[in-house]
């Protein structure tokens, strides 16, 4: 009994997570890298801005890295022991359930990878963070399909993961409910992609 207790609170924590915070900061990622549309000085004072915020280290440990680091490794688990649920939903929200499980293994690889590139080279002082650094990652073709797969990949998660959480939270319980959501994630998953896509386009030289 104590462990369907922790499994289901796990569960409901790791649906939160996903939204608040974790889902917050990727929108809020990738509206400030929007900034670069406006050109390389817009995108390095947005920079400046956030990397001079009080506390912004302790804030970005506790608002951001352990909360995607629980998400992670839940969600992994949740990958690699869930039986896809054909019985309880139709056959698209099957296969959502599948792509929900795969953008999620993508979108980890995908931030490890950003952070190794970004933070954690600005840590080590071998680089900067500003539209340099990222419009040098980007004149790799390799790398702009990486981060186009990571930017879909991610966006995706977000909005299906919406999805989840109004059922998983009961605030969408029927079929009319759920199907209205439906439209409203694709929705979303349409106008965040393309607000990642062209913050992505500005780095491209």
């Amino acid at each position: 009994m104590a462990s369907n207790s922790r499994d289901f609170f796990n569960h409901k924590l790791h649906s939160l997570l996903g939204l608040f915070p974790v889902g917050v900061f990727l929108l809020f990622h990738l509206t400030a890298n929007y900034q670069a549309t406006k050109g390389p000085e817009a995108y390095n004072e947005t920079v400046a801005f956030i990397e001079n915020f009080p506390f912004v280290l302790v804030l970005e440990f506790v608002l951001i890295y352990i909360p995607i680091l629980f998400h992670a490794i839940f969600g992994l688990y949740i990958a690699f022991q869930a039986k896809h649920n054909v019985g309880n939903f139709g056959y698209f929200r099957n296969h959502m359930f599948l792509w929900q499980r795969i953008t999620g293994i993508i979108t980890l690889i995908f931030i490890a990878w950003h952070v190794w590139e970004t933070r954690i080279q600005k840590a080590l002082g071998t680089a900067e963070v500003n539209y340099d650094m990222m419009a040098n990652i980007l004149s790799n073709p390799v790398m702009v399909a990486f981060y186009t797969i990571g930017i879909l990949s991610a966006v995706f998660h977000l909005s299906n993961g919406i999805w989840s959480f109004l059922v998983h939270w009961g605030i969408t319980v029927g079929p009319r409910s759920q199907r209205v959501a439906t439209y409203f994630t694709m929705g979303v998953f349409v106008v965040v992609s393309f607000i990642g896509l062209r913050a992505m386009a500005a780095f491209i030289q």
